[in-house]
């Protein structure tokens, strides 16, 4: 299943909307993908999971790219 993951780039720094990133990657779960970011020092804000339409628009952004760690 492919999560988008709202993140701030340092777990020092305080949440942003402005300054907030996303990515997509590839997890079994919420936990899971938790796991896979714990070594990059993110301060993730919110994962939810995308399927159906929610993803195939997803998948039309130019930035569309799913990191499989």
């Amino acid at each position: 299943m492919v999560f988008k993951v709202y993140f701030q780039e340092s777990n020092k720094q305080v949440a942003i909307r402005e300054k907030t990133k996303t990515i997509f990657v590839e997890g079994e779960s919420e936990r899971d993908i938790r796991k896979k970011l714990a070594d990059r020092n993110y301060n993730i804000e919110f994962i939810t999971p995308l399927e159906g339409p929610y993803l195939q628009f997803e998948k039309q952004r130019e930035d569309f790219n799913v990191l499989e760690i």
